[in-house]
C-alpha cells in the first residue's frame, strides 16, 4: 500500500516535532508562562528551573557542562556569536581564522565580516568524498591563528569530518577550534572534550525540536574561551545573549536533546538501513547513478545522488509526491550548480542533476520504497 502523500525526506532541511517534545512544549506554554529572570517569585523561579533542567540536557549530549551553554535563537546566531565575538575578543591578537569550502552560509557570511572588518581567513579545501584532511587544515595555521571552524557534518552531502583529529592539532598549536554542530547532534555522538572543540553551535528543530532556538557551546576550562558580545541588553545567557529567554522553547529543547541521546544509536541503525536500501534500489535499477561524498563517512539518513541525463529543476518537478530538495541552487532563470558539489570536483552537469535525501525519525520502509520506485520512473521518464 502506498504511503500518503507528500512523503517527507528533507530532514536536513528541518524536521518535524516529536510528539513528545510538542506536549512537553504545550505544557510550558500553558503553565509556566513566567520570566526566567524574575527572580523574586514562583513563576519566575518555575521558569528558571525548566531553563537550567534544559541546559544539563543540551550540555550532556555534546559531554559539555551546563555553564558552558548559552542559548540562542538557532545556530545561525550561535555562529555569529562564535565567530564575531572571537574577532571581537581575539582581534589584537593578530585575527586570522581558517575555514572550509565546504561551510554553511551561516559560518561563510561571519568570516566574509571578518574579513571586511581587516581580519584574515584562509580557505581549506575538501578532498573529492567532501573530507577536510586534518594535516590540510595544520598547514593552514599560522602563528597569528586564532581560530579554526569544521563544520562537523555537511547539510548537502553529509559528510563527517575528523573532528578528533583537527581538534588535537588545534589543542598543540593553541587555536580554537569551533564547529557547526547543526546536522550532527542527535545524529552521531558529539564529545566537546574528546574532540578538542572550543565552541559548538546547536540547533533545535535539526532534532526533532522546535524552530527558533539553538545553543552555543562556550568551553570554560583549558583554555577558558571569551567572546565579545554582539548584543547588549539585560545581561541574560552571561552576557551574550540579553533578552527575555524563551522558557517554552528552551525546555522543549532540552527534551528534544534527551530524546536524540537515548535513540541516537537505534535510530541510527534504523536509518542506515533504510538509506542503503533506497541506494541499493536506485542503483541497482538506474545506469548513470552518483553518489556524492564519503560512503561511509557520513549521517546514517543522508543521500546525495546525481543522475546522468536529467537537470535536477526539471527532476524536482517531477517529484511532487516527495518532500526532497536538489543540490542546485535555483531561480527563475537559471539554474547553478550546487557549489557544494562543485567544490568536491563534481561536474557541473552532475552538480545540477543532484538530489538530497534526508531520511529521518519518522521515516518508513514503505515511504522508502515508494521513493525509490518514484525517482526511478521519474528519471526513467525524463532521460526519454
Amino acid at each position: 500500500m502506498a504511503p500518503q502523500t507528500p512523503v517527507y525526506l528533507d530532514h536536513h532541511a528541518t524536521t518535524p516535532l516529536d510528539p513528545r517534545v510538542l506536549a512537553l512544549l504545550q505544557r510550558v506554554q500553558r503553565d509556566h508562562f513566567g520570566n526566567a529572570a524574575s527572580a523574586g517569585h514562583a513563576f519566575g523561579w518555575a521558569a528558571a528551573r525548566l531553563v537550567e533542567e534544559a541546559r544539563e540536557k543540551v550540555a550532556h549530549l555534546i559531554g559539555a557542562t551546563a555553564r558552558e551553554i548559552v542559548f540562542t535563537s538557532g545556530a545561525t546566531e550561535a555562529d555569529n556569536m562564535a565567530l564575531l565575538g572571537i574577532a571581537g575578543a581575539y582581534g589584537s591578537a593578530g585575527g586570522h581564522m581558517v575555514g572550509t569550502n565546504l561551510e554553511h552560509e551561516a559560518v561563510q557570511g561571519p568570516l566574509g565580516e571578518v574579513v571586511r572588518r581587516g581580519g584574515a581567513v584562509t580557505t581549506v579545501k575538501a578532498g573529492a568524498d567532501g573530507t577536510v584532511a586534518a594535516q590540510d587544515v595544520a598547514a593552514a595555521l599560522r602563528p597569528d591563528t586564532v581560530l579554526v571552524t569544521v563544520m562537523a557534518a555537511q547539510n548537502e552531502i553529509g559528510t563527517l569530518q575528523p573532528l578528533a583529529a583537527i581538534g588535537r592539532i588545534c589543542k598543540e598549536q593553541g587555536v580554537l577550534l569551533h564547529t557547526d554542530a547543526a546536522q550532527a547532534a542527535g545524529r552521531v555522538p558529539l564529545d566537546v572534550e574528546r574532540d578538542g572543540v572550543a565552541l559548538m553551535s546547536l540547533s533545535s528543530h535539526k532534532i526533532y525540536g522546535p524552530k527558533g532556538v539553538g545553543a552555543l557551546y562556550v568551553r570554560r576550562r583549558d583554555p577558558r574561551v571569551t567572546l565579545a558580545p554582539l548584543m547588549f541588553g539585560g545581561g541574560q545567557e552571561r552576557g551574550l545573549r540579553p533578552g527575555t529567554l524563551n522558557v517554552p522553547g528552551i525546555a522543549a529543547f532540552g527534551e528534544a536533546c534527551l530524546l536524540a541521546e537515548q535513540e541516537m544509536d537505534r535510530e541510527a541503525a534504523r536509518l542506515r538501513l533504510l538509506r542503503d536500501r533506497l541506494w541499493t534500489a536506485l542503483s541497482g535499477s538506474l545506469e548513470g547513478v552518483h553518489l556524492n561524498g564519503s560512503p561511509s563517512a557520513r549521517l546514517p539518513g543522508n543521500l546525495n545522488v546525481s543522475f546522468e541525463g536529467v537537470r535536477a529543476h526539471s527532476l524536482l518537478g517531477a517529484l511532487t509526491v516527495l518532500a526532497v530538495s536538489s543540490g542546485s541552487a535555483c531561480s527563475s532563470t537559471e539554474t547553478q550548480p550546487s557549489a557544494v558539489l562543485t567544490a568536491i570536483g563534481v561536474p557541473a552537469a552532475l552538480a545540477a542533476a543532484s538530489l538530497r535525501i534526508g531520511l529521518g525519525r519518522f521515516t518508513t520502509r514503505e515511504e522508502v520504497d515508494f521513493a525509490a520506485v518514484t525517482i526511478i520512473e521519474a528519471v526513467t521518464r525524463l532521460r526519454g
